[in-house]
This record gives structure tokens, sequence and C-alpha cells, in this order.
């Protein structure tokens, strides 16, 4: 059976709203939606999400299609960027590549990519070494630490180079028996399963 870590779509970009609490944009609801109409989202037992609204919103859609509850765990957030606030998007970009570049330096605060990835492998773990292996299983995220978990199951460096594609809203999949990933970075809507 399968896993598969989600990225949240396009989001709503608000700089006086904080950053965890921006929603989905309407591209991003309606990519969520085209995802929700594949026969895999129905195979899945479980949905576990990121607390963050645009996260919650994606998870939403995809666990109503599966006839599933949507579960949260804080610890599967997004790299903690507080310290800085909304960043535009080019200033952002220069910060990511600078967050991956140097995993064990803080960039202005950040937290730390190698703590970031600490706590998104324990956290995902954790539920896996309780799930039953014979239920497919999604998480909902974001690319950051989604990045830093794919970085983990595939024991390769921490690097910009293994980020999801532009725009969100990406996938990865794996293998529940031995956690194996099977399926590099692909649009949600069009992964087959």
């Amino acid at each position: 059976m399968f896993g598969v870590y989600i990225t949240h779509p396009q989001i709503r970009i608000d700089p006086a709203v904080a950053v965890p609490e921006w929603g989905l944009s309407d591209r991003g609801r309606e990519r969520a939606r085209l995802t929700s109409n594949q026969p895999w989202v129905r195979l899945l037992g479980r949905v576990i999400s990121s607390g963050e609204r645009k996260a919650l919103e994606t998870a939403a859609i995809l666990a109503e299609a599966a006839g599933v509850p949507v579960e949260t765990d804080e610890e599967t957030g997004e790299n903690d960027r507080s310290s800085t606030g909304f960043l535009p998007p080019e200033d952002f970009e220069r910060a990511a590549d600078r967050f991956f570049a140097h995993p064990d330096k803080s960039f202005r605060g950040w937290e730390r990519a190698i703590d970031a990835q600490a706590r998104i492998v324990k956290a995902v773990f954790y539920i896996l070494d309780r799930h039953d292996p014979a239920v497919p299983i999604a998480f909902v995220g974001h690319g950051g630490v989604g990045t830093l978990l794919k970085c983990r199951m595939t024991d390769t460096p921490i690097a910009r180079s293994a980020d999801q594609l532009p725009g969100g809203g990406n996938l990865f999949a794996f293998r529940l028996a031995d956690r194996a990933v099977t399926c590099d970075w692909t649009p949600m809507e069009i992964w087959q399963g």
C-alpha cells in the first residue's frame, strides 16, 4: 500500500495576515478539487494535516472525497519563519536558497533546516509506526518540510534541488511496507496512484 506527502497548492498571499493563516486561492482550491476526483483519493484511510489553514483546507477537500476525517498534527507544520514575517516572493526565494544551502544555520531567526527535518521526520514516522500498512495514508503539508522529509526518506543530503515543483500542490509517494519513495514530486492532480 502507499503513502503520499502532499503540499498545499496555490495560496492567497496577504502580507497583513500571519502566514500560517493564509488560505488557498481559487486556483489552489480548484487543483485540490481536481485531485479529489482521482481514484486513489477514495482509497485513503487516513488524512493527516498540518495545522496551518492552507494545509487544512487542502486536506478537507481530499478527506471529504475519501470519506474520512481530517486528523491534525501541529508538529508537521512548515519550518518556523515567523522571525522575518512576510517576505516578497523574490526575497523569499533567496531566503529559501539559504535555508537549504546551510541547513545547520538559521537564516535571520528561521528554524534551522536540520531542526525542521528532525521535527517532521519524528512526527511522520511516529504516525507511520502506529499505522496499519495495509491502509493508504496521506500527509498534507508544506514544501519546505516536505522536501526535508523526502531527503531523509531517500537518504540524501538536504538540498534545494530536492524541492518540489514551483507553485505547490505536488506530492511524492512511498511504500508503507518499507517507506521507500516510489514517486518523486509530481503535480497532485495528475498522479495516478
